[in-house]
């Protein structure tokens, strides 16, 4: 079965201003505009749709930021079929689809939603350009639980580092479809560099130069290294409404057993 995350939803009360950010700093292309407000961007395999906040979207959560993800599948009725045997009294609920929505949403065990598609949310096929986006991450109150769901629901596979993190007495779970890396943190953590924003905390892009990326970005918004002994990435930064995202070149991140993505 195909599972890929190929769709990353924001909340914003401007999304054209947002839009522009990524598309001057991470070289993305703009898909799409509705009557609404919602901007869609891609780097050539995913969807970076920011959606102009307002009572219409019907969302539980309207919290500005990072909002929610979506996943590529070969089969929407497969999928809700396994999701009602995971989570017999959680809802699905109809998306429009078109370049900004997946065609379905079902729900993780803490209740972020998760978009579906069968047509790669509007994106082609096999770009491998850089920058590109190959990590993202959650807080949750139960890493354990949203990772059954990834797998049992969707596919995806428990990697080497989770199992690392496991041994080692600790919270944090990894998962991944092949091509992005899915990482999911206790959300109360002490350890260094751990920042409690719960639900999508941040996402991570591969890029060809990441000393000059900093050197951009630094001009427009405050860039941080990562702590050397993290195994992904090597700098965190906030965009213009406070998102975060990492920048890797040669960390890269891990999206498969025994597969590392960099920009190498």
């Amino acid at each position: 079965m195909k599972a890929r995350i190929r769709y990353v939803a924001y909340l914003s009360d401007d999304p054209a201003r947002i839009a522009d950010f990524y598309l001057r700093h991470l070289d993305f292309e703009e898909v799409a505009r509705s009557a609404e407000g919602d901007v869609t961007l891609t780097d050539g395999f995913f969807n970076l749709s920011f959606l102009k906040r307002r009572d219409g979207l019907m969302e539980p959560h309207t919290e500005v930021g990072l909002h929610h993800i979506g996943v590529d599948v070969d089969d929407i009725a497969e999928v809700e079929d396994r999701y009602r045997e995971f989570n017999p009294n959680w809802p699905i609920v109809a998306e429009p689809g078109g370049p900004h929505f997946g065609e379905r949403r079902i729900y993780d065990p803490e209740g972020n939603p998760v978009s579906l598609s069968q047509t790669g949310f509007g994106m082609r096929e096999g770009s491998n350009r850089t920058p590109r986006l190959r990590h993202v991450a959650f807080n949750a109150l139960w890493p354990e639980g949203i990772l059954n769901m990834y797998a049992q629901v969707l596919g995806f596979r428990e990697l080497p580092t989770s199992h690392e993190r496991r041994k080692q007495g600790r919270g944090n779970r990894f998962g991944g479809d092949g091509s992005c890396n899915l990482a999911i943190h206790p959300f109360y953590n002490a350890i260094e560099g751990h920042e409690p924003r719960y639900g999508v905390n941040h996402v991570g892009f591969l890029v060809n130069d990441v000393k000059a990326k900093v050197e951009t970005f630094s001009r427009e918004v405050g860039v941080a290294k990562r702590p050397e002994w993290r195994p992904y990435a090597e700098f965190r930064l906030q965009d213009i409404e406070g998102n975060r995202l990492d920048l890797s070149q040669t960390k890269g991140w891990e999206v498969d057993i025994d597969k590392w993505e960099t920009a190498a």
